[in-house]
């Protein structure tokens, strides 16, 4: 399977996932074990369903990714 760029686009959709269960009562502690199960999932039934290495990889990539990029934007707009 090739691998496509516009797959990252994911990130940001799991970052609206996590804020989402953080409205709802999700943990703080638990957001980023969130994203990276979002991650996961996602590469194992979006990215990559035919090959599971690859699709643990990405998942773990973009769980990674959009845990950083919430944490990145939470602390650039804190005060």
């Amino acid at each position: 399977m090739e691998f496509q760029v516009y797959d990252f686009a994911i990130v940001p959709i799991i970052v609206a996932l996590v804020q989402l269960a953080k409205q709802i009562g999700l943990s703080a502690k638990y957001q980023p074990v969130f994203s990276l199960v979002l991650g996961i999932a996602t590469g194992i039934f979006y990215v990559a369903p035919g090959d599971p290495k690859q699709a643990i990889l990405v998942g773990i990539v973009m769980g990674l990714a959009a845990s950083g990029l919430w944490s990145g934007a939470k602390n650039t707009l804190q005060k």
